[in-house]
């Protein structure tokens, strides 16, 4: 399985980035999954349907399927921040994925392409050494506000990206850590 973070601010186009290269490498045949980290309290189920009426009457995990998807939502005890190997220690379970884009988890020990645009407009973690970035994604790579020495991609061209992460796959093989911890 590759694994490849998308990271920067809220609001830079991480999602839309997400969507092309989903899009892109599932033209090239590969099966994608996604881990996204989300900052506020979220809920993926209704209220009033069956699942949700299970998980709030005290179920661990609620696993919903039918023929033509599968979800499991799990509660935590204690408030926790699960880490994204922990996330992806729940897809490797599946085995199925070719490629797997994190979302987020910007300061994770994996390879990630930092989305940068000149709205929001904040510092780029590239600028701070983040040896895990392999590339800048932007709108506008002559405003960016630092040098740097890394490959330079084009926001608005996914399928260059996804021929950019191709083009050196074993650069994006995953390796679990010893400890999930």
């Amino acid at each position: 399985m590759k694994v490849v973070g998308l990271c920067g601010v809220s609001g830079s186009g991480k999602t839309r980035l997400a969507e092309g290269l989903i899009r892109a490498l599932r033209a090239a045949g590969q099966r994608v999954s996604v881990v996204k980290h989300a900052h506020k309290r979220f809920d993926i189920d209704v209220p009033g349907k069956d699942s949700y009426r299970h998980r709030e009457a005290g179920a661990f995990e609620v696993v919903v399927a039918n023929s033509h998807r599968l979800a499991k939502v799990r509660e935590f005890d204690a408030e926790m921040e699960p880490t994204v190997h922990q996330l992806l220690a729940e897809l490797v379970d599946c085995g199925d994925a070719h490629w797997v884009l994190v979302e987020g988890f910007k300061h994770a020990s994996l390879p990630k392409i930092e989305v940068w645009r000149t709205e929001p407009g904040a510092a780029p973690m590239y600028a701070q050494d983040d040896p895990f970035i392999v590339a800048v994604a932007t709108d506008a790579p002559d405003l960016l506000p630092a040098p740097t020495g890394l490959p330079v991609l084009d926001l608005n061209q996914p399928e260059a990206i996804t021929a950019f992460l191709r083009q050196d796959p074993a650069r994006y093989d995953y390796c679990p850590p010893d400890s999930l911890a």
